[in-house]
């Protein structure tokens, strides 16, 4: 049996973070790695103590938002901002990290994970964002789509 490479070992684990999502349309999880060690974990969800979308519904399907749009009319936080926040909670730096996301992150945690200090993304599938792409290039961030060869959760 042969091991896997860092990146599929590392985007599994985001991957079966992506299963306590309790999103309604997405399940997306990430993992922040500073050398090949994992400092902190995020899903997308309600904020903590809050109800989650799937207690009260999804406020994105009922306005009719379109994905990709409007990002602030919704209950949950993204993955890859839960995972800075915890980082942050418990005092663990990130700078320098690598982010593996299940999927690409939308333009607001680009702008938060440039300011974090993340220097490389990984992720799985997602939807193009031209100006996420512009943001991280210039901030010298290096996006990349890879494949596991595993079927999304």
């Amino acid at each position: 049996m042969s091991r896997p490479s860092w990146e599929e070992y590392f985007m599994s684990i985001a991957r079966q973070v992506s299963t306590r999502s309790t999103c309604l349309r997405r399940s997306v999880g990430c993992i922040i790695v500073v050398e090949k060690r994992i400092v902190s974990s995020g899903y997308n969800g309600a904020p903590s103590g809050l109800p989650h979308c799937e207690e009260v519904g999804c406020l994105r399907e009922s306005r009719g938002v379109a994905s990709g749009e409007r990002h602030e009319l919704c209950r949950g936080l993204h993955a890859e901002q839960n995972a800075i926040i915890q980082a942050a909670l418990h005092g663990t730096a990130v700078r320098g990290g690598t982010l593996y996301c299940t999927h690409k992150p939308c333009v607001l945690c680009t702008k938060m994970l440039i300011n974090a200090g993340i220097v490389r993304v990984y992720y799985r599938e997602g939807y193009e964002d031209e100006l996420a792409d512009e943001l991280a290039r210039e901030a010298g961030m290096t996006v990349e789509r890879i494949s596991c060869g595993e079927e999304s959760p």
